[in-house]
């Protein structure tokens, strides 16, 4: 079986998005580790997510072999998204910081795939993950410092997302933050930097790897 990889989006940028170019530069240091790979993309900006609605709500607190086809109509999306997270072998999540925390349209699709008895368990001790762990990658572009001694700002996205992807059973995490990159130099040269060490430390190449 091909190895398989799942790419989230946000950036309502799209060709001129920090974060989405980031995001590309690691998906090509995953294929040249894994040979082969498949790679899938829900771009939630392109095509954003579904808001939770009264339907969905009851749909969700019904067994999937009791739903009528209301309900699994009103459940396809969550479906189709976690269905997405089951193949991957690893996640890419690339996303903009919006007023301290993730955009709108990331939140939406984290209340689609984080679903009570379908992706987490509730139990006396806590939430309880159903998905299997993976190597996930996080990409965060901010207009501010948002870590180390710089940081001017708050920064809920990190704890949030670390917390989302924990229950549901995902913690072998990575965040890669672009912060308050510079507008009057050649972004997509500091980018590269950047990226390339971030790389070599996180996920170093396999083209000097002795054999």
């Amino acid at each position: 079986m091909r190895p398989t990889a799942l790419l989230v989006e946000a950036s309502p940028r799209f060709g001129r998005s920090q974060s989405r170019t980031a995001a590309e530069k690691v998906v090509g240091r995953l294929k040249e580790r894994a040979p082969g790979l498949r790679l899938l993309r829900r771009d939630l900006a392109a095509e954003p997510p579904p808001l939770i609605d009264e339907a969905f709500t009851e749909a969700m607190y019904v067994p999937a072999s009791r739903q009528d086809e209301r309900q699994r109509q009103a459940l396809a999306y969550s479906e189709a998204a976690i269905a997405e997270l089951e193949q991957a072998g690893a996640l890419i999540i690339s996303t903009p910081m919006n007023n301290f925390t993730v955009p709108a349209v990331l939140k939406t699709w984290i209340d689609q795939v984080l679903r009570l008895e379908r992706t987490f368990r509730s139990t006396p001790d806590g939430k309880v993950g159903l998905l299997a762990d993976r190597p996930t990658y996080v990409i965060v572009a901010s207009g501010g410092y948002i870590t180390g001694e710089r940081a001017r700002q708050p920064d809920f996205l990190t704890p949030y997302l670390e917390a989302v992807l924990a229950t549901l059973g995902i913690k072998t995490v990575q965040f890669f933050h672009l912060e308050r990159l510079p507008r009057d130099q050649d972004l997509a040269v500091i980018i590269d930097e950047q990226v390339q060490s971030w790389l070599d430390c996180h996920l170093p190449s396999t083209k000097n790897a002795s054999p």
